[in-house]
């Protein structure tokens, strides 16, 4: 290893002194003798280690440090833990060494920090493991999971000296995972700056399409924001409230989604900033009447957009987040987004969970992140033994938008969108939901399967006989309800598997034969079940009722099983040697390099598919996926199931990139809209067939009202044929828009 230089040296001391520096709100001498042994300690333990960068290893800690005692705003034992957090991994000391020098706390953070190699289920993928493996530290110290992020944070800050495919799995992960667990922590800044990294490695094409657009429009913008403030400060003046007034424009990964979501362009975004009023509150008045008084005086200068109002001073998000959001019409017909909070709730909103520590008096925020950390806990105590189900189930019911409902006694419950009567019920109690027929939303009757809205009040209908029903699981949301659901029709199945097999057993004795393997297996076979446990299951809900147990065993099935494994074993043999010519044809796949799409759809060796659910084409940003047959399947990078597996089987993921294809042709769609006239549908097809050569596979064209809307798929080469496509469609008189679909029609 290369040993450090006198240069990285004074850079390794200076960037520490900085740590130090945002270190003030540390003011124990103790505790700063402390952070400066875990220095000495991890600077000496990593000595001579470097990143992929090439930089000296130590300064990954340093600035793990230094985002958790300032970004995050947490004390002196979670500095030294991110002083430390490698060094049990990576270096020769142990936890019992960090004990011995730091004490029980420390070690107890360092050990739910360390990395974890091995898995439980070994088709499972690593991360998904160690996701899990990460969140069981929550029961623990909530620190583990808020320096993990400060970790992930500096990682994705430094994701240019990885290769390529090591990128799309890190930023996979980190959009799927960590940037959600960060914004459900309230570290608003952090999720921010997490999701637009992923974007930027993800997607860099549209990410520096967007950042270059923000920045084109940045001193209009300046303009336009002063303009807009100027009577606000003025109004703010006059009623003596002392505030600080910004505009900020969106992130360039809400942009994104906005942008994907609504199917417009940069220029249609009409809410690319939003104002931030932070004033300190009169502490003898309520902070909710003063945020409200702000918002009055504001709606006196500007018209304000009733249904664009976001009040969540009254009831707070589950994270903890404060603030009162309206939606104003402001100079040059924009509307503007303007946010009120107080320095309280600023605070937390940039800080999440680690600012309700200071602010302890404040139980009503403290209370809800309670709640959402006992809601984790839950779902860790019985996990699905498959890890991507689990993190599916944990993504969907911790980082999913909340609802929020009301028990008859007027007790607020808080519910992920789309949760229904059922998921209502368990969250209420087990036997509640067990016993569950029905309910009642504002005194009307409903049943289980019944879709909830923040607001309702909601009554569940009980019955003393009623038993958890399998179709339930069809509508069940929460992974509550879920584990409930599928633990007590697992019970069920006992005792009728249980019941079966007493049944069988009797009726052995009945004809003198004791149960053995060779007669379980001539039962399996004769009453056409899969197995011995299937056998009884089958006995005991009485859909074999054992009538003709004594013919069905005197039946010589010895010649069927004789025939079975003949077959079997003459498939198995032609299974093997399919596999072995499809894998002479197919290379061994290097998840390291690049995969080249190359042209021809039959060339020797091509080891690669286009993915329907995507259909990507030339020019797009794209990621493979290695299949379990050793086939690599290219996805969108903007590609739902492409996320998924990026951060759930990111061991399997290649970078893969285009050459120049003019020979094959890739299926994409477009919608248009336009003033109908006649001869319409004419000009369109002769531009896409007869004056850019494209072939249509499917053309719907509707009118209404004096307007038209299409769909058409077509082929195209690459994105620049689709781009001239679209540019020669919108020339077309009476064409208002013309825009590419993600979805085209699977073949």
């Amino acid at each position: 290893m290369k040993v450090q230089t006198e240069k990285e040296i004074k850079d390794i001391n200076a960037r520490f002194d900085d740590l130090l520096d945002h270190c003030a709100h540390i003011t124990s001498p103790e505790e700063i003798k402390q952070i400066k042994k875990a220095f000495q300690f991890a600077n000496e333990a990593h000595m001579n280690m470097r990143r992929k960068s090439g930089e000296p290893y130590i300064i990954h800690p340093i600035s793990v440090s230094k985002i958790v005692a300032s970004e995050i705003g947490l004390g002196a034992n979670s500095i030294i833990a991110a002083l430390l957090h490698d060094v049990v991994e990576d270096t020769e000391y142990s936890l019992e060494d960090i004990r011995f020098h730091f004490g029980d706390k420390i070690t107890t953070i360092i050990d739910g920090l360390t990395k974890i190699s091995s898995v439980f289920d070994k088709k499972s993928s690593i991360q998904a493991e160690n996701f899990r493996k990460l969140l069981l530290t929550l029961s623990d110290d909530v620190r583990v999971i808020l320096i993990k992020l400060a970790d992930r944070l500096n990682n994705m800050r430094t994701l240019d000296s990885m290769p390529k495919n090591k990128q799309i799995k890190i930023a996979g992960e980190t959009i799927y995972l960590f940037a959600p667990l960060a914004h459900r922590l309230g570290l608003f800044t952090i999720k921010t700056e997490l999701e637009d990294l992923s974007l930027k490695y993800q997607n860099p094409k549209i990410f520096n399409e967007i950042l270059n657009n923000i920045k084109g429009s940045e001193q209009e913008r300046q303009l336009f924001i002063n303009k807009f403030s100027m009577p606000i400060k003025e109004k703010l003046n006059e009623h003596n409230i002392k505030f600080d007034i910004s505009g900020r424009p969106k992130s360039i990964y809400s942009i994104f989604t906005k942008m994907e979501t609504k199917k417009i362009n940069f220029e249609e975004i009409y809410d690319l900033f939003a104002i931030r009023i932070v004033f300190d509150p009169n502490p003898n008045l309520p902070e909710k009447v003063q945020c409200w008084n702000i918002y009055s005086l504001i709606t006196d200068i500007y018209m304000p957009k009733p249904e664009r109002i976001r009040d969540w001073v009254s009831t707070p998000k589950a994270n903890g987040y404060e603030a009162l959001h309206g939606t104003v019409m402001g100079p040059e017909g924009r509307w503007v987004e303007v946010q009120i909070r107080t320095t309280r709730m600023d605070e937390i909103a940039e800080r999440g969970f680690a600012a309700h520590w200071k602010y302890k008096n404040n139980d009503q925020s403290e209370s809800e992140l309670d709640k959402w950390l006992k809601r984790i806990r839950e779902l860790l105590e019985t996990p699905s033994n498959d890890a991507h189900e689990f993190i599916d189930e944990f993504k969907l019911n911790l980082f999913s938008s909340e609802i929020l409902v009301f028990t008859p006694k007027g007790k607020v419950i808080t519910l992920p969108m789309n949760a229904t009567v059922i998921d209502f019920a368990y969250e209420i109690h087990t036997e509640i939901g067990n016993k569950a027929i029905g309910g009642k939303i504002n005194q009307k009757l409903v049943p289980l399967s019944h879709s909830l809205s923040s607001g309702d009040q909601v009554e569940v209908l009980t019955a003393d006989n009623q038993r958890p029903q399998k179709e339930w699981l069809e509508y069940a949301i929460t992974a509550k309800a879920k584990l409930n659901i599928k633990n007590s029709l697992k019970e069920d199945i006992k005792i009728r598997i249980e019941k079966g097999k007493n049944i069988l057993d009797e009726k052995l004795k009945k004809i003198n034969l004791r149960p053995n393997s060779r007669i379980i297996k001539k039962l399996i076979t004769g009453y056409e079940a899969v197995n011995k446990e299937d056998l009884y299951l089958k006995i005991g809900e009485g859909i074999i009722s054992l009538d003709n147990v004594k013919k069905v065993l005197k039946k010589n099935t010895k010649n069927k099983w004789i025939r079975y494994w003949e077959l079997t074993y003459s498939k198995n043999i032609q299974n093997s040697k399919k596999l072995s010519e499809q894998q002479k044809k197919n290379p061994k796949i290097d998840l390291g390099k690049p995969l080249i799409i190359r042209e021809g759809i039959d060339e020797p060796g091509k080891n690669y598919r286009i993915a329907k659910c995507c259909n990507p084409i030339p020019g797009d940003d794209v990621v493979g996926y290695k299949s379990p047959d050793e086939t690599i399947i290219i996805h969108s990078c903007k590609c739902p199931t492409a996320t998924r597996l990026m951060s759930s089987q990111g061991n399997l993921i290649v970078s893969a990139q285009w050459t120049k294809h003019r020979i094959l042709s890739f299926l994409a769609s477009i919608s248009i809209q336009g003033i109908d006239q006649i001869g319409i549908a004419n000009s369109i097809t002769n531009v896409i067939s007869h004056d850019l050569n494209a072939n249509i596979r499917k053309l719907a064209i509707e009118t209404h009202d004096g307007l038209f809307e299409g769909n058409i798929e077509l082929y195209v080469h690459d994105t620049k044929h689709l781009n001239n496509l679209i540019m020669n469609l919108f020339k077309i008189k009476g064409v208002i828009s013309v825009k590419r679909t993600e979805a085209a029609s699977k073949e």
